[in-house]
């Protein structure tokens, strides 16, 4: 990608190119299409979609790693059946559903950054439940008996004591919520049809149309999309890679 983003389209098209050197390429991205707007919604809504989805992950996977209830044995399991269904399934309805509340309440759900953020936030929610359950379970629940008999509530227990022993895997679960969130194009392309709210893969989608294909401008837009996510995924790697096994086994 990196090297086609260097590449005149005929040189891309024909294959027929020398030492990549036409950095123009990153210039005339900018002008072809306002990529900074997109840029900035994305980080508006994957950024809030993060707080949100992480918020109630946490709370929710320490509820069910420490709490028995009727079925908590088979909730972990009913958690990972929702990522079995294709997204696409939900698109008709979810959109139908938006339409009715918009007509209904008077609530603009379609074509805003909290439309997006309530329906990334419900798709990733779940995964992230699983993942820090496994993570909180991983923690002895001593600690926190120790904290309430020096007089600690539960509450109090759990963000003086767990929270901090949990950072890792909250960081962790937090770059997963960031990351796809940050590459979804479906519900962006569907939910989205204003360039004020719309994503950067929706952006990116310009360059291809029905009468030209800009793929140099479409690999250096790529090239532009990865390089925050990567900055951040190796500025957090060492969070990100323990937080996802520290919770595997138990004890």
């Amino acid at each position: 990608m990196v090297v086609s983003s260097l590449l005149t389209q005929g040189e891309i098209v024909t294959g027929d190119y020398g030492i990549p050197m036409h950095f123009e390429n990153y210039i005339e991205m900018w002008r072809r299409v306002n990529f900074f707007q997109y840029f900035r919604n994305s980080f508006i809504i994957c950024s809030a979609t993060t707080a949100v989805a992480l918020s109630i992950a946490t709370l929710a996977g320490y509820a069910v790693s420490r709490f028995k209830f009727p079925g908590s044995n088979i909730f972990g399991a009913t958690v990972l059946a929702t990522q079995m269904v294709p997204g696409i399934m939900f698109l008709l309805p979810l959109y139908l559903m938006f339409i009715k509340i918009q007509d209904t309440f008077e609530i603009q759900l379609i074509n805003t950054y909290q439309g997006v953020v309530i329906v990334y936030s419900a798709f990733f929610i779940p995964f992230s439940i699983w993942i820090l359950r496994g993570f909180f379970a991983s923690i002895p629940t001593e600690l926190e008996e120790a904290a309430i008999i020096d007089g600690c509530s539960r509450f109090g227990a759990f963000v003086r004591i767990i929270l901090p022993i949990a950072k890792v895997g909250i960081i962790a679960t937090g770059i997963y919520i960031f990351l796809m969130a940050w590459d979804e194009l479906l519900f962006a392309w569907v939910l989205t049809t204003s360039a004020d709210v719309a994503t950067i893969p929706v952006g990116i989608r310009l360059y291809v149309g029905n009468y030209q294909n800009r793929y140099d401008l479409l690999m250096a837009a790529g090239c532009v999309t990865t390089l925050p996510v990567s900055i951040i995924f190796f500025g957090l790697q060492k969070y990100f890679v323990t937080g996802m096994t520290a919770g595997a086994v138990k004890g």
